[in-house]
């Protein structure tokens, strides 16, 4: 035993040091995408990140970037954290393998060399088979807190089966003590770790209970009891009872803000602290073990005062400013982000027969809180309502892809509405709703994240149900074949991303499970319901919808955790089965040894290339060129997390830039941000807000509808001081003593002083003809959101004084200004000079001289180029929705016309060096880069590319055209634009008077053309 304990001890450490090593190795050394960016900004500078804040997580990320250098390496602080987080809970789970293997293979008091070795040989096979898995490793290496939470998970699991050794020992509930404390600290990183409760009950219940059918049903409503306590009582349920003594104390009682809160504390406090003495004198030690465990709980819990006080500090992020109670139930709650229907509730077309009041929203005034509005809620007509709705949001884009996944024909219901019309509403079946919950949210949604992992993995490209890409693969050709089509993929569509394990690590991990069950059918139980809890469960508490917009395997680290526990306990059934042939050491060095290279050592091969982030810089770098683009003092209005979030870090991190007003369009439909935007953040003054706060609070004008009664443009500001009238004649009456804010026209007018444009800069003089006396345009629809409404209220209020710019145009939130746009770097400025275009691709004009600076010069690319750097998926698909290739071409075609044919080169060069087709493939955008090249006269690079890139169409046609009839619909699209692009070159070879070339191209052309059109679809 002796031996056997320092071998475990060892080999814990010695898991612990291997993935240590890689995942500092493989770490990426700055911001990542999407929450990254906003998570170390977090904990840099304690500020408040989205609901529900994780403010335990925020705190051990400040400790850890109190150790960086300088301000640049806080991100490698952060990441580090998460490495170290992640090796630890590979040490974790080698010890909880070794702890059930041994009561599998022990037999007596004392353990043999074989035995000894099979133990460790499983731990050492599951732990390494997870340290590799495809996305555990992600997560290990970036600065997110699901590393952290599956930390937690592992700690909790490892610590009850230390409880259990000792459950009959003196002071042993001390384990469940910890146990409790630990889930109240990952309350404050995230709660999925909470899903281990049901394993830890069961636990506890084989323990001290004789197993019985009466006994599991028990020990199950006390695990579900236990888990809705955590979720629905403790997180929401102590907050909610705050806010009600803070409305006591207040508006009852008349005292001073908070003082409801801090009563409410002390007596919480008082209550506890009774509670503790009265059991422990009366010796109730079941009353005094669950008191105690909710005081380690709450002291857990505790951790989102830090959101209270750094919200009251102001910091400049600050999102859905939690300064109050009020506040802080809406952000544990995620308000912000809507409902969703679990057990009951509407299909996607369900219509709403009335909107009821919900939860209220409460403001200071005058010393109390008021109700400012309250939170709708809609009531669905019964007859489309229906259990378990899995289908419900009204989305088109989500209906389109029910329907495709549900297979849904429904059942026709006549529908008499508010307005006494009778309509024919289909409803989608409960069976169809099942089918899309099997085939979308277990299947796509979990099943296949769980194959990745333990079977073998496409690319990376997000799918969403296409046989191209996302799938899992096995590495078989035949079985892949079968299952999507032709894998002999060109060259094109090769992806480092492409892992193949032959199953071999979901082999070993079914006979695990299958030798656990045999074996030692209770902890094969309790590891079931840690892997189903943390799997499964959470994909029916989720309820997603489709189109979801990034992978969400990360979520479901803890199930393959779990499942990585019966990889390991496979290599057990592995030496029961040589032990037939060879001794039981030598079977166990065998079978651990084979165990190591079919399982972690594959892994580590395939994954290793795709998960190496080392030397990448992308997303601090693309960040700062955004913000470098920016005039001094300027504002840049962003949509969505990827061009915000590694924003916000740039500034307040490394402190790029901090003049710089970032504006997120999407949080505008906050009353919280519109309030912080104006004020003074870092050395950004405030922004210019003409409308009253009343009007624009949560539950106020959440749009404003747009009745075209004046057909003449108006000037935005007196459409705002219409709004802003409370003048009965400036609203709509919908209803007796209801009436709306609305704007009485869709022509608007932002109106120009000439010579203060110039003389701050905003155009340059020898552009002064061109500058407009005002901008006029007219809005395409019907309403203004809150958040459109708002930007336009700060642009007209602005008066030209301060430079503004968008991330990008072709979207609502351009608010249709795209004519006026001038394109300066990455974003784009507004200026009062109208370029008209047809091109959707190419709208506003180009500022040559700052733009070939900018692009030539001053910007800082991340290494993207460099042969070491991987190019993943996130970072393809943010280029694109930069179109940097069409930036340098719109620069190059503007030289062109400037008469600077070197220079238009000069950027051409710098483009094709910049974005090599081994690192970001060619796409639509490089038929103008050879258009232009042509335009230059570099006829030879033109026609290099021209070729290469027909070659590389025609090679993706021909491989498209493999797929069998079951699967060509399904690459038909991807066909049509291969032969696109095609046909697109050829013309281009045409129309630049290359013959020769435009004949050779035809020869290959014209016969794919003619196979496609003889295709039976």
């Amino acid at each position: 035993m002796k031996q056997y304990r320092i071998a475990n001890l060892a080999g814990g450490w010695l898991v612990f040091s291997v993935a240590l090593v890689v995942f500092l190795l493989t770490m990426e050394p700055t911001a990542s995408w999407w929450d990254c960016s906003e998570r170390i900004t977090a904990g840099y500078k304690l500020e408040i990140a989205h609901p529900p804040g994780a403010p335990f997580f925020i705190l051990l990320a400040r400790f850890f970037t109190l150790f960086a250098p300088d301000a640049s390496r806080v991100a490698v602080m952060v990441n580090t954290m998460s490495a170290l987080a992640a090796a630890f809970t590979v040490m974790l789970l080698f010890w909880v393998i070794t702890s059930l293997a041994k009561k599998m293979v022990q037999s007596g008091e004392e353990m043999s060399l074989g035995q000894v070795i099979s133990v460790i040989g499983s731990g050492l096979v599951g732990a390494l088979a997870f340290t590799f898995s495809d996305s555990f490793w992600f997560i290990a290496v970036e600065a997110e807190a699901y590393a952290t939470s599956v930390f937690f998970t592992a700690l909790v699991f490892w610590a009850i089966l230390q409880w259990e050794k000792v459950a009959d020992q003196t002071h042993s509930s001390r384990w469940l003590i910890l146990i409790a404390y630990l889930m109240g600290l990952s309350i404050g990183v995230h709660l999925l770790n909470l899903l281990a409760i049901p394993a830890i009950v069961f636990v506890y219940y084989f323990k001290n209970y004789p197993y019985s059918r009466k006994g599991v049903f028990y020990a199950s409503l006390v695990a579900v009891v236990l888990l809705g306590s955590f979720i629905y009582a403790i997180v929401p349920g102590v907050i909610l009872l705050a806010s009600y003594f803070e409305l006591l104390f207040v508006n009852g009682f008349g005292l001073p803000f908070n003082s409801g809160v801090l009563f409410f504390i002390a007596a919480l406090i008082a209550a506890i602290v009774w509670l503790i003495y009265y059991s422990h004198s009366k010796k109730m030690i079941l009353l005094n073990h669950l008191v105690m465990g909710l005081t380690v709980i709450l002291i857990g819990y505790s951790s989102y005062t830090l959101i209270i006080i750094r919200s009251a500090a102001g910091p400049p992020m600050d999102q859905a400013s939690p300064d109050n109670v009020f506040s802080l139930l809406s952000y544990l709650n995620r308000e912000q982000y809507g409902d969703r229907p679990l057990v009951y509730g509407q299909y996607y077309s369900a219509p709403g027969d009335k909107s009821e009041d919900g939860r209220p929203y409460y403001i200071k005034e005058d010393g109390k809180y008021i109700i400012n509005g309250y939170r709708p809620k809609t009531v669905y007509n019964k007859q489309f309502t229906g259990l378990f709705p899995r289908m419900y949001s009204s989305n088109d884009n989500h209906i389109k892809e029910y329907q495709i996944w549900g297979k849904v024909k429904g059942k026709r219901i006549r529908y008499i509405n508010p307005s006494g019309e009778t309509e024919m509403i289909v409803k989608p079946t409960f069976v169809e709703n099942i089918r899309f919950f099997l085939n979308y949210q277990i299947g796509h949604m979990y099943f296949r994240y769980f194959m990745w992992n333990f079977v073998g993995r496409q690319n990376d490209t997000q799918g969403h149900g296409e046989v191209l890409n996302g799938n899992w693969i096995t590495g078989m050709k035949a079985f892949d074949e079968f299952r999507l089509g032709p894998q002999d993929l060109p060259d094109s569509l090769k992806s480092k991303a492409r892992n193949t394990y032959f199953a071999l690590p979901f082999l070993f991990g079914l006979i695990g499970l299958f030798y656990q069950s045999w074996k030692n059918p209770k902890d094969f139980s309790v590891v079931m319901l840690l892997f189903f809890f943390t799997g499964i469960a959470i994909v029916i508490y989720l309820n997603q919808t489709p189109l979801q917009p990034r992978e969400r395997d990360y979520s479901y680290a803890g199930s393959f955790f779990a499942f990585s526990i019966w990889v390991g306990l496979g290599v057990l059934a592995i030496i029961r089965g040589l032990e037939r042939f060879f001794s039981k050491p030598l079977s166990a060095v065998i079978a651990t040894i084979a165990g190591l290279m079919l399982v972690p050592a594959i892994m580590a091969n395939q994954n290793w290339d795709d998960h190496d982030r080392s030397g990448r810089y992308t997303v601090r770098d693309l960040a700062a060129n955004y913000l470098n683009s920016c005039e001094p003092n300027s504002i840049l209005f962003t949509y969505g997390d990827n061009d915000t979030f590694p924003l916000w870090y740039a500034q307040e991190v490394e402190g790029i830039r901090p003049d710089v007003r970032i504006v997120n369009t999407m949080l505008l439909n906050t009353d919280w941000y519109i309030d912080q935007m104006q004020r003074k953040m870092n050395a950004s003054d405030p922004l210019p807000v003409s409308l009253p706060r009343r009007k624009y609070l949560e539950g106020a004008n959440p749009a404003f509808y747009i009745f075209d009664r004046i057909k003449e443009s108006i000037e935005i500001r007196r459409i705002m001081n219409f709004v802003a009238d409370d003048n009965p004649q400036t609203k709509i009456p919908v209803q007796p003593g209801v009436s709306l804010d609305y704007i009485p026209t869709k022509n608007f007018r932002l109106p120009v002083d000439k010579q203060k444009v110039i003389a701050n800069g905003t155009v340059d003089e020898k552009f002064a003809e061109e500058v407009v006396p005002s901008i006029d345009w007219q809005w395409k629809g019907s309403f203004l959101v809150k958040n459109q409404f708002i930007a336009l209220d700060i642009i007209a209020n602005l008066d030209w004084n301060r430079p503004v710019y968008f991330v990008s145009g072709g979207t609502d939130d351009a608010l249709g200004l795209e004519e006026y746009f001038q394109l300066d770097g990455l974003a784009y400025r507004l200026v009062p000079i109208r370029t008209p275009s047809d091109d959707f691709l190419d709208y506003g004009r180009v500022n040559t001289e700052v733009l070939y600076d900018n692009l030539m010069n001053k910007f800082s690319w991340g290494r993207m180029n460099e042969p070491d750097f991987y190019m993943d998926h996130y970072n393809h698909r943010t280029l694109r929705v930069l179109q940097l290739r069409n930036k340098f071409t719109r620069l190059a075609n503007a030289l062109l016309e400037e008469s600077k044919k070197d220079s238009a080169i000069k950027v051409l060069d710098r483009c094709m060096e910049l974005m090599p087709k081994t690192q970001v493939p060619y796409d639509f955008f490089m038929i103008g880069i050879i258009e232009a090249y042509f335009k230059a006269g570099d006829d030879e690079k033109a026609l290099d590319i021209l070729n290469d890139y027909f070659s590389v169409a025609e090679e993706e046609y021909l491989y498209y055209r493999k797929f069998p009839g079951k699967f060509s619909g399904s690459v038909d699209r991807e066909m049509r634009i291969s032969l696109q692009i095609m046909g697109e070159l050829l013309s281009l070879a045409e129309e630049k008077g290359r013959q020769d070339v435009a004949d050779e191209l035809s020869e290959r052309f014209r016969p794919a053309l003619n196979s496609y059109e003889r295709m039976p679809f």
